[in-house]
């Protein structure tokens, strides 16, 4: 009388029995499975060493992505730095907002950038970047409470940019202290690539430059 085994059974019976394979190392070269890799029927301890150098390579891979990742981080990390340290350099107040604008540009190599601030000191009133924002543009500040980034859809801040009309995709960064509902200002970065500031795009970095520039401008205010 002769029984079928269950391929189910026979699994657990491996799996219960670890050191089947030590006792009856025979049966490795005389198992033969089929092969994706040679395309031919292999021994058992073949198809092991396949599944083996396939996992090393999925760990290869992985690793290289995480290594890509690791140094893309530490190159934006160093454009923080140096671009801090330009702020910090800054010889006076007045200086301050060039020098934040200038940095983005040329260290983060952004197309387009400037800035608005408003309720800025008395001495500053007739600068560059205290120019009249218009009520609707600051309500729509304040409703930022994080940067916005996306097409430009004839935004009144896309007008403050160089080259306005070129401007496909924009991001637009709040300026304000700690938690405080009402922003002081507005950060502008555009581009004519219409995938540059894109809506899918993580907002982690730009939420960092406005932080940053918020801390910086902080001084002007009256």
């Amino acid at each position: 009388m002769t029984y079928e085994l269950d391929s189910n059974a026979v699994a657990d019976f491996l799996s219960d029995n670890p050191h089947f394979f030590e006792e009856h190392s025979e049966l490795l070269s005389r198992v033969k499975l089929t092969s994706p890799v040679a395309g031919r029927a292999v021994s058992l301890q073949e198809r092991q060493m396949e599944v083996l150098r396939e996992k090393i390579k999925i760990h290869e891979l992985r690793m290289a992505d995480l290594l890509r990742i690791a140094q893309e981080n530490d190159a934006i990390t160093q454009k923080f730095l140096e671009w801090t340290r330009s702020l910090l350099l800054a010889r006076n107040d007045v200086d301050m907002p060039h020098t934040l604008i200038s940095g983005l540009q040329t260290i983060f190599s952004v197309p387009h950038a400037t800035l608005r601030i408003w309720g800025v000191a008395e001495e500053f009133a007739h600068t560059w970047f205290a120019a009249p924002v218009s009520e609707d543009a600051k309500i729509f500040c304040n409703g930022l409470t994080a940067p916005y980034c996306g097409p430009n859809q004839d935004f009144e801040a896309a007008s403050w940019l160089e080259d306005a009309e070129s401007i496909q995709s924009i991001a637009m960064l709040p300026l304000r202290i700690g938690a405080a509902p009402e922003a002081f200002g507005l950060l502008v970065l555009g581009s004519s690539d219409p995938s540059r500031f894109g809506t899918e795009m993580a907002t982690d970095y730009l939420s960092k430059i406005a932080e940053i520039a918020s801390a910086a401008m902080n001084c002007l205010l009256d």
